[in-house]
């Protein structure tokens, strides 16, 4: 949950401080008639607040054996900073912004399990300290209704364009590409030094053959001690692991950023057509995700239709498909309930974490091909049939969202900063002298 992990340094931060929690939860055992430091819009900001706050500060500061500057200079600082959450949980307020009890306990449990704490364990600490659990709480709940006001409110005021991203994309390239090393195969259709055409359209017959043999899966390694002029001919046409700067730079513009197992060529050089294969590649970081391919027939339950006479209905579909009297397309169309029964039940390929997790769970329990015994998802119940498996390559989608986050959160600071200001230039802010 993303409001809790950018709360929580904060929070333990202040759990693990002398009394570093909201200024509502110190009390001092005597305390003077409390007065008003700052009016903000209809919201009063009262002393006592500022004045808590300030012995927090003090309190992580010597905690941490740090010095800090004149209580002038902090005074002000408090000020602004209880001036700003005034105006954003006013605004909270203005769009409606609720954290639940079932949100803030998670949160709650999540700084609890960040501190090797059982709930209650962390909850003693707190009272152990003199604070109130329930002020904590609250606390804790107007941190996280900052938190989802300014990220509401600054995140429309950010625009990322396309080519923004992809000018980051090159340059986060370039700078990996750096630690990248290529495993590489070469193969050299060799013509001779003063070849004429005929040798050179012999060559490239045959460099073109080779390629069609490696497409087709044929061993690089087998093809290049048979066919290779090349030096490295008899240790299989491998050139071992280089950087993308130490490679000929022909076969480095061709191979730069490509996956491994691509094949490339031929390409023309002075000696023949050489034809370049990328074994390996490691110092990448490579991400990728399993789809699966399905189909399904799905039978709901109603009033009518019983539970056990759903299971019954699909347990029996599934004798007739094994005793060759149905097909399960035709029964899916003719049964299933849902948009699939017109593709006869296929579900085509997808992220199976996508689906209800009993039906993912179940595909996970299956082998290609084979057929589920009937189970009960949420939506009622199906029978299935695994019908592939692929993984995929998902480094291109996931550096493209990094580059994007990256984008957003240079911009958010910035924009935060404006938004705040501007949210304060509108705010009618009456600041009180001490006495």
């Amino acid at each position: 949950m993303k409001t809790i992990l950018s709360l929580k340094s904060l929070l333990v931060v202040a759990l693990l401080s002398i009394g570093a929690l909201s200024p509502s939860l110190s009390h001092s055992a005597e305390q003077e008639v409390d007065r008003v430091a700052a009016i903000v819009n209809s919201t009063v900001v009262l002393e006592s607040e500022v004045q808590d706050m300030i012995k927090n500060v003090k309190a992580q500061a010597k905690a941490k054996s740090q010095t800090l500057p004149s209580d002038t200079a902090i005074r002000v600082q408090v000020m602004d900073k209880l001036i700003n959450e005034a105006l954003i949980l006013e605004l909270g307020d203005r769009m409606g912004v609720q954290i639940s009890d079932a949100q803030l306990d998670e949160t709650i449990l999540n700084l609890a399990k960040s501190n090797n704490m059982s709930l209650e364990q962390f909850r003693q600490i707190i009272v152990n300290d003199g604070m109130s659990y329930e002020a904590y709480r609250e606390s804790v709940r107007n941190e996280l209704v900052l938190g989802e006001v300014r990220r509401a409110s600054v995140r429309r005021r950010i625009y990322i364009s396309p080519q923004e991203v992809a000018n980051l994309l090159e340059t986060m390239k370039q700078q990996t590409s750096q630690n990248e090393e290529y495993n590489i195969g070469h193969i050299l259709i060799e013509f001779p030094p003063e070849p004429k055409q005929a040798d050179l359209d012999a060559a490239k017959k045959r460099a073109d053959k080779v390629i069609e043999l490696l497409n087709n899966g044929s061993e690089f390694r087998k093809i290049a001690i048979a066919s290779s002029g090349d030096a490295n001919a008899l240790d299989g046409g491998s050139i071992g692991w280089k950087t993308i700067n130490e490679l000929p730079t022909l076969f480095a513009e061709v191979i730069d950023g490509k996956k491994k197992g691509e094949v490339f060529g031929p390409i023309r050089t002075g000696l023949g057509f050489s034809i370049v294969k990328i074994l390996d590649v490691r110092g990448r970081e490579v991400v990728e995700v399993e789809e699966v391919k399905a189909r399904h027939i799905l039978i709901k339950p109603t009033i009518i239709l019983s539970e056990a006479k759903a299971e019954e209905m699909l347990q029996g579909f599934l004798d007739q498909i094994a005793a060759g009297e149905a097909d399960f397309a035709e029964l899916a169309k003719e049964h299933s309930e849902g948009p699939t029964s017109v593709r006869g039940g296929d579900l085509g390929w997808s992220d199976p974490n996508k689906y209800d997790p009993a039906f993912r769970d179940t595909l996970a329990s299956l082998d290609i091909d084979e057929y589920s015994k009937p189970f009960r998802s949420s939506f009622g119940w199906h029978i299935t049939q695994l019908t592939g498996r692929r993984m995929l390559d998902a480094t291109a989608q996931m550096n493209e969202n990094k580059a994007y986050q990256m984008l957003y959160n240079r911009k958010f600071g910035m924009e935060s900063a404006r938004w705040i200001k501007e949210t304060r230039d509108e705010a009618y802010i009456e600041i009180f002298d001490q006495e």
